[in-house]
């Protein structure tokens, strides 16, 4: 009995509480202190669709970018330190908003300077329905995106090692 409940936790994938990874990281950035950050994350994260906290304010472009830019910074943060990258590769985020319909978020690889850069992983998302049921929700909807980007970063960085043994 004992081995059957054990073999069952190995097959478990394994996953992060991405509330509380994002919540360290907005605190740790200097976004905010650790109340208002959990505050933040809760009263975006979590109840009904649309979020009123993006579609009510004066500036909802600014708002929803800042949203989306804590929401997946940290999730690709963590893919690139799981990734080994070289100490001249960068990966940024971009984000292009919009009020009435899907926002890109779009992960490019800068393998250094001269070098051939590398779309990771490119995302639609409306930003007011990134509500979810509970914590389990949003950790299964993090995890998800920290896979995409693990295995793109992968795959990236295989084809452009490669690409520069083909050239030698």
């Amino acid at each position: 009995m004992m081995a059957r409940k054990l073999t069952a936790v190995r097959k478990r994938p394994r996953s992060r509480n991405w509330l509380a990874y994002l919540c360290e990281a907005l605190v740790s950035s200097g976004a905010m202190p650790t109340w208002e950050a959990a505050t933040y994350l809760t009263e975006n994260l979590f109840g009904e669709k649309p979020n009123p906290h993006l579609l009510a304010p004066v500036t909802p472009h600014e708002l929803t970018k800042q949203f989306l830019q804590r929401l997946y910074q940290p999730i690709v943060e963590a893919a690139s330190r799981d990734v080994t990258l070289s100490p001249a590769a960068t990966i940024h985020l971009f984000t292009d908003i919009s009020l009435t319909g899907n926002s890109a978020v779009l992960v490019v690889l800068f393998q250094g300077h001269a070098k051939p850069k590398q779309l990771v992983l490119f995302d639609a998302a409306k930003a007011w329905d990134l509500v979810f049921s509970d914590a389990e929700a949003f950790n299964t909807w993090a995890e998800e995106r920290y896979r995409l980007l693990v295995n793109a970063l992968r795959t990236a960085l295989a084809t452009m090692d490669e690409d520069l043994l083909t050239a030698i």
